[in-house]
């Protein structure tokens, strides 16, 4: 009883708010509106597209791949000895092949290109 006292002042100041014309709504009303957009824009720009360039730049390398490409899948990295239509079948350093999905391969590289620096 004691603590619903101490919030009673800011339960009547709450309405009192609460209770504006109907001009401020509409003030009210385009603000949100306004901030609505505004995000909806800054995550267009800051995560949607960026997030699209790089998915398109993925399934561009996942359709140019080819035998004897090193791809890397959930960090299984092998050489590509076959490629099916939804599986592409990868044979590891010590000669053991392991048929994955094509939409698990994370990196492709070339068969020309240089193997990333190891750290």
């Amino acid at each position: 009883m004691k603590n619903l006292l101490l919030l009673l002042p800011f339960l009547s100041t709450a309405s009192l708010f609460a209770e504006n014309g109907g001009g401020a709504r509409e003030g009210n009303f385009m603000q949100t509106i306004i901030m609505i957009a505004i995000a909806i824009v800054f995550f267009y720009f800051i995560l949607w597209r960026p997030e699209r360039k790089r998915r398109k730049a993925l399934e561009q390398k996942r359709g140019s791949m080819k035998k004897g490409d090193r791809a890397t899948a959930m960090g299984i990295v092998g050489k590509i000895e076959e490629i099916r239509d939804t599986t592409v079948i990868l044979s590891s350093v010590d000669g053991s092949k392991i048929e994955v999905l094509k939409m698990a391969i994370s990196e492709v590289q070339g068969s020309g290109e240089a193997a990333p620096e190891q750290k």
